[in-house]
């Protein structure tokens, strides 16, 4: 590209991960393809986590700051989509990694099939406290499907597995006049988390030319004590960004309502159940609630179609749609009943499951034990 325009711009959303940020940055400054930025976006961090950046852009003027004060995951994202200068977008998590011929790859797939989004499988990633490479543990996570790598460039729309995959929007690469052509950017609501859900749901929407790889870069990691996954104070965020999901197709594009209002409530389905398993038992009634009121909506709106599969990927199986007929009917029964169960991470485990059967549980549950 021209030296206005880098290849690509590298959205790093930081706050408060000094522990973690020396990793991280290093892993970008040290990419095969030299053509990017890495735009940096400081969130009111009160460790060391700008000095660390100011460093790193002392040495290199790919590095970009944004220090603001703490307003949020996706008013950072949003901040940095606004000044990135890049033909493509690619996120990094300021607690992750990259290999470093990610970048390199990711470019050359998306040039090559003129694509508006291209996704990676990633590693799940445990380090102990002092990072050494002697005490990682790696496992691979197929988080696209071989179905959906097998089928090349095509709308994820015709697609509908995509939309029930790990949002993992760091492990993409997104072509930056789609996202602005589409109106498409993060919920800048303060506090919140899992805005990575509303803004997948909205590329995979839109996307005209998408295309995966079984290959993984990216090192997500597991044991970052601080990350929003393992808050469960945040019971509604999520509810959140389903309203967004709503309000974009009713709002932005309600040319795709039609065709994504079921593929919207069987997210939502998904979604729910995911954070419901999270919670702490006592938070599991208020939650309950709400999934029931929407549950009941969604059925009443005729979003939530029980059709077996493979006939109609679109709808709920038997047994899904049973269980949100459940939710809609049954909410006190059920707030009970998951406020007697234990607040393990069911949903971790049943994530492990559906990736790699019961093989991938007890590897994880091995590693976790060595730790």
């Amino acid at each position: 590209m021209s030296q206005n325009q880098p290849l690509v711009s590298v959205l790093v959303p930081i706050c408060n991960v000094e522990k973690y940020l020396d990793e991280c940055l290093s892993s970008l400054q040290n990419q095969t393809l030299k053509d990017i930025e890495i735009i940096c976006i400081n969130d009111g961090s009160t460790d060391s986590s700008l000095d660390i950046i100011n460093e790193f852009a002392s040495e290199d003027s790919r590095f970009v700051i944004i220090d603001k004060p703490n307003s949020g995951y996706g008013d950072s994202m949003n901040r940095g989509l606004e000044i990135s200068r890049g033909k493509y977008i690619a996120i990094l998590e300021s607690d992750d990694f990259l290999d470093a011929d990610a970048l390199e790859f990711m470019v050359q797939q998306a040039e090559d099939n003129a694509l508006d989004l291209f996704k990676c499988n990633f590693w799940l990633y445990w380090s102990s406290c002092d990072s050494s490479r002697l005490n990682r543990h790696d496992a691979y996570f197929p988080a696209m499907s071989q179905e959906l790598i097998g089928m090349g460039v095509h709308r994820p729309i015709d697609a509908p597995d995509a939309f029930w995959a790990k949002p993992s929007i760091w492990s993409a690469l997104y072509r930056k006049d789609f996202l602005s052509s589409n109106n498409i950017s993060f919920l800048p609501t303060p506090g919140a988390s899992f805005q990575d859900t509303s803004f997948t749901f909205k590329v995979l929407a839109c996307a005209q030319r998408a295309m995966y790889s079984g290959k993984a870069f990216l090192h997500y990691r597991q044991d970052n004590e601080h990350s929003s996954v393992n808050n469960p104070g945040k019971v509604f965020c999520v509810c959140d960004e389903h309203h967004e999901m709503t309000r974009f197709l009713n709002e932005d594009r309600p040319d795709l309502k039609p065709a994504l209002d079921p593929i919207r409530a069987k997210v939502k389905f998904y979604n729910y159940d995911w954070n419901l398993n999270r919670l702490a038992p006592e938070l599991r009634r208020d939650f309950i609630a709400v999934f029931s009121s929407e549950m009941a909506e969604e059925l009443q709106s005729n979003n939530i179609i029980c059709a077996e599969a493979p006939f109609d990927r679109y709808g709920f199986n038997s047994v899904e749609f049973a269980r949100a007929k459940d939710f809609a009917e049954n909410a006190d029964l059920l707030a009970v009943q998951y406020s007697l169960m234990g607040s393990g991470k069911f949903n971790t485990i049943r994530e492990y499951f559906a990736a790699g059967g019961f093989s991938m549980v007890v590897r994880m549950m091995k590693r976790k034990l060595r730790r």
